[in-house]
């Protein structure tokens, strides 16, 4: 690939994290049991930089056993919602002061852009600082009368009790941060389990809690491949479960947690789309393409990767979709300008080989790019647009997880509808059109969590969340925060 072939990548920044031994249990770093140890892997050039334990049985049970005392016998159960969002605050802005290191190691540990990891922490304040803003909602007393009766009933909401919160390697820092922060104020207690490739920029969120006052317990951290994480799942002390991840791996969790009837929220895959209505404003598409359909090399779960044009003006889309994609500029990370950096690892380089050797097989026709890079070690992907995609091929019905975008054309709208609806996913969406009140009717009849119209980001007042295939369950608002909470109907009776 050209625009890694032209410049031989930069000399590497240095985490102040690298080889760890210890983990994070009971408010310190403890040295880990750990017979093995996980490496961790610079995707641009293949090198190892670092490596963490992958803990042993006893370690997790350690930080398992430290997080429950920490719940039933420790201050934080019982202190007020607002005295938890305090902390909160104080949290967000021991996070923001360690936003450059947090940027750094990320991009070390999973490629993405230092223009993407640059914003982690800001992101991950500004959870923290959302969710400390529904503490009234926590607080607020929810009394409910009985019908016909001289009675009522006292809703309260409950911590649910120590949780495990499983993070991925594509945005390791905020999908935990957005499971951590309203897990804390709720009054629950936590152990964090980041995925094995992404394990130590976690730390300074870690490090964030304690510097800010969290009490020895509440937040605990063990680093560790699937076994690691299964043994957390069904550890007798957990009370629920929340992760973020793909749809295999969330469905052995929710098999586990129903075995054991303990609550789980999942956020599973996704294989959206985006609907380009023929009205729609090409040159406004292309001004949010990249981050709506192609975000973080493609390694993210909720953009729009399957593009759904209108015969009348199919040519058109893939034109500007192409040239979009090609002057995207694709190499080291670490460089402020680069858009598309490498896969996250071997596997996934791999992964994303074979679904473009199979489109090609089935006819696809790439537009630019199409296949793997020479780039002397790392594992990059050229940047891909695939036209004249029919729905039945593998990349259009499976989820690629690389800078792979394709074209589909559509004749009537309920065509496209149908479409867009045709996946065993259900987790994002997009719209494209001049006419808000179109958009709004075609979002409506799109079955997905989630739906941009023109544009696509998360909110963080509003639930984000997957039908059928991409999960249970919901993060973000109100609606997330309930996820944490157990409810108890006292029911009295009134004069």
């Amino acid at each position: 690939m050209s625009a890694v072939q032209a410049s031989a990548l930069g000399s590497r920044p240095r985490s102040r994290w690298t080889h760890t031994d210890d983990f994070f249990v009971d408010g310190e770093w403890r040295r880990s049991t750990a017979a093995q140890r996980l490496a961790q892997i610079d995707p641009a050039t293949g090198q190892e930089w670092g490596s963490v334990p992958d803990c042993s049985a006893a370690d997790v049970d350690a930080a398992m056993t430290a997080a429950d005392r920490a719940f039933r016998d420790g201050p934080w159960a019982r202190s007020t919602p607002s005295e938890r969002a305090a902390l909160l605050l104080r949290i967000a802005d021991e996070v923001e002061l360690r936003a450059a290191e947090m940027a750094v190691t990320n991009t070390l540990e999973n490629g993405s852009p230092i223009s993407e990891t640059r914003g982690a922490a800001a992101n991950a304040a500004g959870i923290l600082r959302h969710v400390a803003g529904l503490a009234p909602w926590l607080e607020q007393d929810d009394v409910r009368a009985f019908p016909a009766e001289h009675a009522e009933s006292v809703v309260r909401k409950d911590p649910v009790g120590p949780c495990v919160l499983i993070a991925p390697w594509n945005f390791p820092i905020n999908l935990m941060v957005v499971k951590l922060a309203p897990a804390l104020l709720a009054g629950c207690t936590v152990v964090l389990k980041p995925a094995p490739s992404t394990s130590l920029s976690i730390r300074f969120v870690v490090e964030a809690c304690a510097t800010a006052g969290v009490p020895a317990g509440v937040v605990n951290l063990v680093t560790g491949g699937g076994d690691v994480g299964d043994r957390l799942v069904r550890h007798p002390l957990t009370a629920k479960v929340a992760f973020t991840g793909s749809t295999p791996v969330g469905r052995r969790i929710a098999a586990a947690c129903g075995e054991l009837l303990r609550p789980v929220t999942l956020e599973l895959g996704g294989k959206s789309s985006a609907i380009v209505l023929p009205d729609a404003d090409l040159d406004q598409l292309s001004s949010v393409l990249i981050r709506s359909c192609m975000r973080n090399t493609g390694q993210t779960c909720y953009i729009s990767t399957r593009i759904l044009a209108p015969s009348s003006r199919y040519d058109e889309v893939v034109d500007m979709v192409t040239r979009t994609v090609a002057a995207a500029p694709q190499g080291d990370p670490f460089e402020d300008d680069t858009v598309f950096g490498p896969m996250a690892s071997r596997q996934q380089f791999d992964v994303v080989r074979g679904y473009l050797d199979s489109a090609h097989a089935e006819g696809a026709r790439a537009t630019t790019g199409g296949r793997a890079a020479d780039s002397s070690g790392g594992w990059f992907i050229e940047p891909t647009v695939f036209a004249d995609v029919t729905p039945d091929m593998r990349i259009s019905r499976e989820e690629i997880f690389g800078p792979v975008v394709s074209v589909l054309r559509y004749d009537e709208l309920d065509e496209a509808v149908a479409l867009a609806n045709d996946t065993s996913f259900g987790l994002g969406g997009l719209v494209f059109s001049t006419d808000p009140v179109a958009a709004q009717r075609v979002a409506e009849r799109m079955d997905t969590g989630s739906v941009g119209l023109n544009f696509f980001r998360s909110n963080h007042n509003a639930p984000f969340g997957g039908r059928h295939d991409s999960g249970l369950g919901v993060e973000y608002g109100i609606e997330g925060l309930s996820q944490y909470v157990t409810y108890k109907s006292i029911h009295r009776r009134v004069a």
